[in-house]
């Protein structure tokens, strides 16, 4: 595996220690709740998050207090989690993605959120506007509509032959319809007809590739959803044994082994929800604080997949991916 900034990656950890050590005596110890997804995909989330907070003087045990919640693929866990949360009465909440956060409103309006990965925060009504949040919820969203159209021309370019698109996306929610919308007005520029599958169970996701797969010239993109991510072995597995070209929006779905995903970096989300998370325990207030977008992407490519769809993947988009699986 190929990795361009590992050499970064231990960066920070020892400089949380010293400003642990100017901490008063006798300070009092705050409360940080987090609802994330699994712990295969949020553990390196955590540690980003865990290290920002460490470099801005939060040190886990000290003088904070931190409460995790894991597994957002069953509506009643997350219930569940969210109010076993609640009821501990944290400083302020850690949601990760909107599976976390729907519940988590749904459940308070007074408790400060700070969320990471969120779709389209206004859109959902999560907030009143990206610059003014308005509530007791802000943080960061996973990318800006115009993004979706890259998936197309990504799958475009390492699959030139391909001139049939589905797009798995939740048809219930605004952040499916503005990716689908952004996918389509790009179609016609690359030269392919774009129809949606609606990530509903396992079963329609099943059924729909299948049916895809007995066409010719045909490729896939998985877009932003939180049904998705849930289902994101079974797509992967699906696309291998049809080998069929896919496109992600994230990397967890190549670590799993897909083809090639362009998205946001979720780690450094993290890491910067960090700074929301230690200004809200200092006395701001999330309705001041703006929503904000990434500013890092990343492509990840899994070259044994690439092998075993029968793909080449071209030097171009090579010398752009910040991560290569041998």
């Amino acid at each position: 595996m190929i990795r361009r900034r590992d050499f970064i990656a231990g960066v920070g950890g020892a400089a949380a220690w010293p400003l642990a050590a100017r901490a008063q005596q006798g300070e009092r110890v705050r409360r940080v709740g987090a609802i994330l997804g699994s712990t295969g995909t949020g553990r390196s989330d955590v540690a980003a998050f865990q290290q920002a907070l460490q470099q801005l003087g939060w040190i886990d045990g000290r003088n904070v207090r931190m409460d995790y919640r894991f597994g957002l693929g069953d509506a009643a866990d997350v219930r569940r989690h969210t109010a076993e949360l609640i009821a501990l009465a944290p400083d302020v909440i850690l949601a990760g993605g909107d599976l976390a956060l729907v519940p988590m409103l749904q459940a308070t309006r007074s408790l400060p959120i700070v969320f990471a990965g969120v779709i389209d925060p206004v859109g959902a009504g999560f907030v009143e506007s990206l610059s003014r949040p308005g509530g007791n919820a802000t943080g960061f969203i996973q990318f800006e509509y115009s993004l979706s159209g890259k998936w197309l021309q990504l799958l475009k370019e390492i699959a030139p032959s391909v001139t049939r698109v589905a797009v798995l996306r939740d048809a219930g929610t605004t952040g499916g319809a503005g990716q689908f919308a952004i996918i389509q007005s790009v179609a016609t520029l690359v030269g392919v007809d774009v129809s949606p599958i609606n990530v509903l169970d396992a079963g329609e996701i099943e059924r729909r590739i299948t049916a895809l797969a007995r066409s010719a010239n045909i490729g896939l993109v998985v877009a932003a959803s939180g049904g998705g991510m849930v289902h994101r072995d079974q797509i992967v597995g699906l696309a291998a044994r049809f080998r069929m070209p896919v496109v992600y929006h994230r990397r967890y779905y190549v670590d799993s082994g897909g083809l090639i995903s362009y998205g946001y970096d979720a780690v450094d989300q993290f890491r910067r929800a960090a700074g929301y998370v230690d200004r809200i325990l200092k006395g701001e207030k999330p309705a001041d604080l703006p929503v904000q977008a990434p500013t890092k992407y990343e492509m990840v490519i899994n070259l044994k997949t690439a092998k075993a769809v029968g793909l080449e993947m071209p030097a171009t988009v090579l010398a752009r991916a910040d991560e290569v699986i041998e």
